[in-house]
């Protein structure tokens, strides 16, 4: 069966090349895909409390994150996800993650999702890699919205979503199962054209 409608962005369009790597618009941040280099700190965010307490993944070892790395690639070229580490532009010290944790390019829309290191927390890196993110899947990739959904518990991301220009649309009530019981979630978006 077909669709009635042509797909927002066309199958292809994204796999058909490399996948891009995205520097704020201070010029301070570069966002670039995941290197099996990254595996020794991508393991380790996960032994953060804070990363693990809003976060369900948990990453036991470095070949576990060596092969989340390689599933990152896959799922760009399959069109299903994008994966980004957050380093500063100068250096290339891992800040955290920065990624469209699923898309759906016949209707233009994906969900964001993000994490940033104990060190550099405080320091503007969520929002500034969100907006920067955002800029690019919103003008050069062609989504037409990113939603971006956090406990509402989780007060930190809520600050990251509004500073990135996320509107808070609502709250899905009981809707995911964390460590500690299940929690509301703050639903956010921006679309197309918003500043």
């Amino acid at each position: 069966m077909s669709l009635a409608i042509a797909p927002v962005i066309p199958a292809g369009s994204l796999s058909g090349s490399v996948q891009p790597s995205l520097v704020s618009s201070d010029g301070g941040l570069l966002l670039r895909p995941w290197a099996v280099d990254d595996a020794v700190v991508l393991q380790g965010a996960f032994e953060d409390a804070t990363i693990r307490r809003w976060h369900m993944r948990r990453m036991a070892s470095r070949s576990e994150a060596q092969e989340w790395i390689a599933s990152a690639d896959r799922q760009w070229q399959e069109e299903r996800a994008a994966q980004w580490a957050i380093v500063h532009a100068v250096g290339g010290e891992v800040l955290g993650r920065m990624s469209l944790r699923w898309m759906d390019l016949s209707q233009g829309l994906a969900e964001c999702a993000y994490w940033v290191l104990p060190h550099a927390r405080g320091q503007g890196v969520a929002p500034r890699s969100l907006a920067t993110l955002s800029n690019w899947a919103l003008n050069g990739a062609g989504f037409h919205r990113l939603e971006l959904a956090h406990s509402d518990r989780n007060e930190a991301s809520c600050r990251v979503a509004t500073k990135a220009g996320f509107g808070l649309e609502g709250v899905r009530r009981s809707a995911l199962l964390h460590t500690d019981g299940w929690h509301d979630m703050h639903l956010h978006a921006r679309i197309q054209g918003e500043v």
